[in-house]
């Protein structure tokens, strides 16, 4: 970590100033973890980059009330504490981008966690946006291992003008962003919003009865597998 000396409170600082807000002066781990991810924008940006690297107007367009100003604060904090680090892409596109450090991606298992017990509140309001990144870590959290069985795919998430790959198979699923998007997957999902999702994977409604704003392409069979893999976790007191 690129972190000078600590303040008398114990507090981290980069160059002359400290790294933000006041820290806890707790011991505890966890406290220290909140430290380093707990103010406000910092997790959303970590999310953000959980699929791989992207350019600092990509994390713009996907927060759009978080200011470029804070923004760049955020980004700037976390290259120094070790989470975030830039990079070059190769040509043609030869654009620097934000990605997480290994110890960065490393909050994958935190986050999902998170979003499971958060889930469980009858206060959380799915009508609210939701990123296309948050869509497909929401789908690598709310999966169930145990019913993939012998089921394995190549699925196309196409989501406004992003596009994600995804493979099912035993171990899991894995996604990641597909450029233009897959030519040829078993499965294609389409919709203008990642909300345009919801209904359908974990309402468990048909695209019909959602109204159509979700767009399926394969053998429905095996787009039926792939849709109950999926379930939201009981809410509290359900």
């Amino acid at each position: 970590m690129k972190l000078q000396k600590e303040t008398n409170s114990g507090q981290p600082v980069q160059g002359n100033r400290p790294v933000h807000g006041k820290w806890y002066g707790d011991a505890c781990a966890a406290a220290f973890g909140m430290e380093l991810i707990g103010e406000r924008w910092t997790l959303l940006v970590i999310r953000e980059l959980m699929l791989g690297g992207r350019r600092f107007s990509d994390i713009r367009a996907s927060l759009p009330v978080l200011s470029a100003k804070t923004l760049t604060e955020r980004l700037e904090t976390l290259q120094g504490l070790g989470i975030v680090e830039r990079a070059q892409l190769p040509p043609p596109v030869s654009a620097q981008v934000y990605q997480l450090t290994e110890w960065g991606r490393g909050l994958e298992p935190v986050l999902q966690a998170l979003v499971r017990w958060s889930l469980r509140s009858p206060l959380f309001d799915s009508s609210l946006p939701l990123t296309p990144v948050s869509l497909m870590l929401s789908m690598r959290t709310l999966l169930n291992p145990a019913k993939i069985g012998d089921l394995e795919a190549w699925v196309a998430f196409d989501v406004g003008g992003e596009h994600f790959a995804g493979r099912v198979r035993h171990d899991g699923l894995s996604i990641h962003p597909a450029g233009e998007g897959m030519l040829s997957p078993d499965i294609r999902f389409s919709a203008e919003s990642a909300s345009d999702f919801l209904p359908v994977f974990y309402g468990k409604k048909t695209p019909g009865e959602a109204g159509n704003k979700l767009k399926v392409t394969g053998d429905p069979a095996l787009v039926q597998r792939f849709l109950d893999l999926f379930a939201l976790p009981p809410k509290v007191g359900g």
